[in-house]
């Protein structure tokens, strides 16, 4: 897997022998076990955006338990962080499920949010891919829908979400009634 790192310097930052004062170092890392903390953390700051927006029978106190994160990474999803200065901003899962790969859990912090975090993540993931990539999220996180397609994916009638659901994922019946599936890639 490529790291792909980055520089980031503030507007009134000035160069001094080659180094800058105030200099932030950030770069996409694999995320480890050692990480696991750091993303639930991430995941459900992030996932308090939901609450009061996608069906209350949808939402629960802590939106991502522990158990439910490592079950996901045992059945394969493998997180890529943004990762300032040792400290992870936000974090995208790849899940390859039969012909296709899956975005997973895709949450950037909330004191992070609109700094193009998210946007990096999915582009490192994209430039990866070798095969069509899907990704579910909340009919009602309209925000969502609008960044995915902002990067190129397109919104797929009901008739497919409810069939690529069924087929890549393992959700309940009225996660389904409630979800919607954007495409990359077909």
């Amino acid at each position: 897997m490529v790291i792909h790192s980055f520089r980031f310097f503030a507007a009134n930052d000035t160069l001094d022998t080659g180094m800058a004062r105030g200099q932030s170092f950030a770069m996409i890392r694999p995320c480890s076990a050692g990480d696991i903390p750091e993303i639930l953390t991430i995941i459900n700051d992030a996932a308090s955006a939901y609450r009061g927006v996608i069906p209350a029978d949808r939402w629960h106190e802590p939106y991502m338990p522990r158990e439910e994160l490592e079950h996901e990474i045992a059945a394969g999803v493998e997180f890529s962080g943004w990762d300032e200065a040792g400290r992870l901003a936000g974090v995208m899962g790849l899940q390859p499920v039969k012909d296709v790969l899956l975005i997973r859990h895709a949450y950037v912090r909330t004191a992070q949010r609109q700094l193009g975090i998210g946007g990096k993540l999915l582009k490192h993931l994209v430039a990866s891919a070798d095969r069509r990539m899907l990704v579910g999220t909340w009919k009602a996180a309209s925000w969502a829908v609008r960044f995915y397609e902002k990067h190129g994916f397109r919104l797929v009638g009901d008739e497919e979400k409810n069939r690529l659901l069924r087929t890549y994922w393992t959700v309940p019946d009225r996660q389904i009634e409630t979800s919607v599936v954007l495409s990359l890639g077909d």
